[in-house]
């Protein structure tokens, strides 16, 4: 059986995830690598939501070491309007380097079922991390999926968050337009 690594940004997100890679003949585990979501207490509440919801779904769950916050923002200083693209990079390179260490066949990201994410940029950067790695980037398109992924989560009461995860998508979401 084939393996694949799937990082994950948040139990909401990987729940119908990993059903669909496994659904297509993968043997699916995880990767916590997160360094974007702020506060550290944000980052600590999602962690332990897809820790639960591995034990739900007997996922093997990697959590990379650490909290790389430093990592993060020197990438998107100063490029705040591409902070996404550095970002993507940043969590998708970790991923492609640890699946090609530990010898998965492909890696991919629960990111790809949000509607809310640049799946054209996510698929552009995966595509050429795995270029440059040597392992292959798997590419779903799982938008129109994103409530089954609620449909698993709610029964579980998991924590849910309300922004992507940056300080930025916080500001976003919470701040008056005309202060922002």
């Amino acid at each position: 059986m084939k393996k694949v690594l799937l990082h994950v940004c948040c139990a909401h997100c990987a729940a119908f995830t990993i059903e669909h890679w496994r659904r297509q003949g993968y043997a699916v585990s995880g990767l916590w690598y997160n360094p974007n979501i702020h506060p550290f207490t944000e980052h600590q509440r999602r962690l332990e939501s897809m820790a639960s919801l591995a034990r739900e779904l007997d996922l093997p769950l990697t959590v990379a070491d650490g909290y790389d916050m430093a990592a993060y923002f020197r990438r998107v200083a100063g490029h705040e309007d591409g902070r996404c693209r550095h970002c993507f990079d940043l969590r998708l390179g970790k991923t492609a380097e640890t699946a090609r260490e530990q010898g998965f066949d492909a890696f991919t990201t629960t990111l790809l079922i949000s509607p809310h994410q640049k799946h054209d940029l996510i698929k552009e950067i995966g595509d050429g991390i795995a270029a440059q790695r040597g392992v292959a980037f798997l590419y779903a398109d799982l938008r129109k999926r994103y409530s089954d992924s609620r449909h698993i989560t709610k029964p579980l009461d998991l924590y849910r968050q309300q922004y992507c995860g940056c300080l930025y998508s916080e500001l976003e979401r919470y701040a008056d337009p005309r202060e922002a």
